[in-house]
């Protein structure tokens, strides 16, 4: 017995041994990838010496004696800590992502080959402008430089990810900077899907009122009835066809309409500022993921320093600041995507039906090669509207009526898209004028850019506007027939016709998403706009003060009251406050009233250490679901968010909305008070099920967890704990500090979509000025960079944003130097 023992022992212990050496074998190649900053490196490529300061938190501040060796060094150190998320997003817009991942990722490469957004990059090379082919090579330039010395020394195939999947890197070319713009505009786009579920919905229900309930334009003057859209075709359309899920792998670019893109930004004119200088905020928001969307930069160019947010791959500041000039963007949900049915000639399916009678597609034969399984060969088609796209993507098929296809016109589809030369070109305007000028060359994604110089702020919508005839059978709100020429896109309308705020007499410009104009159609921008909660506590927070400084900038940027808690709870709960007679201990009446007591004293503060939070969103995504359920069925899945003006609309029986509180299928008349009491119940019962019966405990921030999760390791076994990045937060759907829950699964109300960038800019004292992100500027997990921004994001607080390269150098934690080969 006892040999027995120490065998067992011996045997034990070899194993632990030899683990203990995988484990730091593992850990030797996978920190080989780490990258030095502190160096001297020569490389092909460069005029003169280039260097790269990496201060405090690791934002590169690099300095050069030309523009095009700056933009070298932007792509090297781009390269250097986030080789992977860019190799991975090339992939994704080429289409390519099975050659790596297998057949989990094959909807999303036939998808994007059918969009064609890479070719149509390449196409685009030729349309920028000569700064930016420029700035394009030598950054690609930059790019290949770190891949070359990736190979030449053995650093760990440039990132830890490349020991898991066998990804072979080719070098970068100009045209995949370009095909991330596109990419960004595939991200930024909803109008697709809004189309498509609207149209779903219109099938289901048959009282426009009903519709507008649902799907609610935003407040302004009213908007003429629109057709049912069974009557826009003369074939069947099936009614209650089930849901076709897009894909659901991480590396997804296809989001539904809730996640399409959204943002904050706003600016004050020196006369609403304290210190006499203008100031400017903003925080774009996008789907969380880590390593993030964002990389800070400084760039010192010959115009003079720029500073701000990168997005790896893109040889631009998207969002930042000159000494003379702040920018941010928001997204501006021009309508820019229109959905066309065409119609299959009946004796040659290989022809489609146009105004001038029947025309063959134009096809190609695109063949995707798959890890796991044979490769496959599709056959792309376009018609005069644009690709042609399978019922199986994004619901197609519930809409398009028998011997019929869906073709998609989107201005991001353009061969000739200049949008990176006004990403580029930005970074040297002084003026708000001269950045206006620039953002003519912006074809997609359309945004609102927020600008605000020593003198003047302003407001543009940037963006080719599709010129729709006033002639169009749905003005674009649903998929329409593609034969009929009234229905067709009539090219785009001037750059003039964007709208444009300057100077404007209240002192105060911004946009929440909200609606910005109220125009007829065809010159409205869009009929579904992303906010109109936000926009309400951002105009009360501006309007408080006179004069405002960086710190009350700051101050509204993290503000997270729910101005839609603030008006719906009154009202759902009108009849149930402090009625009925004092429940037992334990029993649902008990905790319903003891709910309605907490939430009676709530300000609507989404705070991450309060109880009220969590109840009122649990209460009101109850609530809708309970309205809806009866009347969409299944497609009521398809409401991940509660809307809060469909809730205010029934349950102020806006045009007789209060009949979506009776339900259809029960022979009792339900009222919306009846309905507001069972939504409550149910949602206190779901809460006990999931966070315990202890109203008073319960903490907002343990529901709301920011969710930074990495897309191809963040399932992993053991390596999802070094490499997602989860954190308690504040805020909500509708609050200013936004972060979007996802609404489904057993976590609804985990934080995925949010603000991973926030910056204000002061101009009365420049060097004062802060920015943040949300994880870290490595991509690296192993490097101290990866998440350590990422505890004072969740706290509200900011780095400084400074263009003094001497406080750059005093805190560096390394300056790499390329000198030319």
């Amino acid at each position: 017995m006892t040999m027995l023992f120490k065998w067992l022992m011996r045997l034990t212990s070899g194993m632990i041994v030899i683990a203990l050496l995988i484990l730091l074998a593992v850990y030797y190649l996978a920190s080989r990838s780490l990258p030095e900053y502190d160096k001297s490196l020569s490389v092909t490529g460069l005029s003169a010496p280039v260097e790269i300061v990496r201060d405090h938190a690791n934002v590169p501040h690099i300095f050069g004696q030309s523009d095009a060796d700056v933009f070298f060094a932007l792509g090297y150190a781009h390269a250097q800590d986030r080789l992977w998320q860019m190799v991975t997003l090339r992939r994704t817009v080429q289409g390519r992502l099975s050659e790596v991942f297998g057949s989990r990722t094959l909807a999303i490469d036939k998808t994007m080959r059918r969009l064609d957004l890479y070719t149509l990059a390449q196409k685009s090379v030729s349309a920028q402008d000569a700064r930016s082919r420029m700035a394009l090579d030598a950054y690609a330039n930059g790019v290949n430089a770190r891949l070359d010395e990736i190979n030449r020394e053995a650093l760990g195939r440039g990132a830890p990810e490349m020991f898991l999947f066998d990804m072979p890197v080719a070098p970068w070319q100009p045209a995949d900077s370009v095909a991330m713009i596109k990419l960004m505009a595939l991200q930024l786009s909803g109008h697709l899907d809004t189309e498509v579920l609207r149209a779903r919905v219109s099938l289901l229900l048959d009282n426009s009122d009903r519709l507008s309930d649902l799907l609610p334009d935003a407040p302004g003057s009213g908007v003429a009835a629109l057709p049912r859209y069974a009557s826009l075709f003369d074939a069947g359309l099936p009614q209650f066809a089930a849901t076709t899920p897009l894909p659901q792998n991480p590396l997804s670019p296809f989001h539904r309409r809730d996640f399409a893109g959204a943002s904050n930004a706003w600016a004050a004119a020196a006369s609403r500022s304290a210190a006499g200088g203008t100031l400017i905020a903003n925080d774009p928001h996008l789907n969380f993921s880590a390593p993030g969307t964002w990389y800070l930069a400084r760039l010192q160019l010959s115009q003079g320093g720029v500073i701000g947010a990168t997005i790896p791959g893109i040889p631009a500041i998207l969002t930042g600041r000159s000494g003379d000039l702040g920018w941010g963007i928001t997204a501006s949900y021009l309508d820019d995507q229109d959905v066309f049915i065409e119609k299959l000639n009946p004796d040659n399916p290989e022809e489609y039906l146009t105004p001038e009678g029947y025309k063959p597609f134009v096809t190609r034969k695109s063949i995707i090669e798959v890890a796991d399984a044979k490769p496959l060969t599709l056959t792309l088609r376009w018609t005069e509207n644009g690709p042609v796209l399978p019922g199986t993507m994004f619901d197609l098929g519930t809409i398009t009526p028998k011997d019929h296809v869906a073709a998609l016109s989107w201005t991001a589809l353009s061969p000739q898209d200049s949008s990176i030369s006004a990403a580029i070109g930005l970074m040297y305007a002084h003026t708000v004028q001269q950045a206006i000028e620039t953002g003519e060359l912006m074809v997609a994604p359309s945004l609102n850019l927020t600008l605000a110089d020593h003198d003047q702020i302003a407001l543009k919508m940037l963006g080719a506007m599709p010129r729709r005839s006033a002639k169009h059978q749905s003005q674009g709100r649903l998929p329409s027939p593609g034969w009929i020429a009234d229905n067709r896109w009539q090219g785009r309308h001037s750059y003039a016709a964007n709208p444009e705020f300057v100077n404007p007499i209240g002192g105060i410009v911004g946009n929440t998403n909200n609606k910005i104009v109220d125009r007829p159609f065809p010159l409205h921008v869009s009929f579904d706009w992303g906010d109109t909660q936000r926009i309400q506590r951002w105009q009360r927070l501006m309007q408080s003060r006179q004069v405002h400084t960086r710190d009350s900038f700051i101050e509204t940027q993290l503000d997270t009251v729910s101005p839609a808690a603030r008006t719906l709870l009154p009202l759902i709960g009108a009849d149930l406050w402090f009625t009925g007679e004092a429940a037992p201990e334990g029993t649902p009446e008990r905790r319903r009233q003891q709910a309605l007591a907490l939430l009676a004293n709530w300000n609507g503060e989404m705070n991450e250490h309060l109880p009220e939070p969590l109840i009122y969103a649990a209460w009101v995504r109850a609530l809708q679901d309970r309205l809806i359920r009866d009347d969409l069925g299944p497609l009521a899945d398809r409401f991940l968010h509660v809307e809060p003006l469909f809730i205010e609309r029934v349950f102020r029986d806006v045009n007789g909305a209060a009949k979506w509180c009776d339900v259809i299928q029960s022979a009792p008349i339900e009222t919306c008070t009846d309905m507001a009491r069972l939504a409550l119940d149910d949602a206190l019962l779901w809460i006990g099920e999931q966070y315990g019966t202890t109203l008073e405990s319960l903490r907002w921030g343990d529901a709301h967890q920011a969710a930074h999760d990495h897309p191809t390791l963040g399932e992993v076994p053991v390596l999802k704990s070094f490499v997602n990045i989860h954190q308690s937060t504040s805020g909500g759907d509708q609050t200013l500090m936004r972060g979007v829950s996802s609404g489904k699964g057993d976590k609804p109300f985990q934080n995925v979509h949010g603000a991973g960038y926030r910056g204000v800019y002061d101009f009365a004292d420049p060097d004062s000025s802060v920015f943040i992100t949300a994880t870290g500027q490595s991509g690296h997990f192993l490097s101290r960079h990866y998440d350590d921004l990422g505890e004072l994001w969740r706290r509200g607080e900011y780095i400084p944003m400074s263009l003094d390269e001497n406080l750059a150098r005093a805190a560096a934690v390394g300056v790499t130097r390329l000198n030319p080969r």
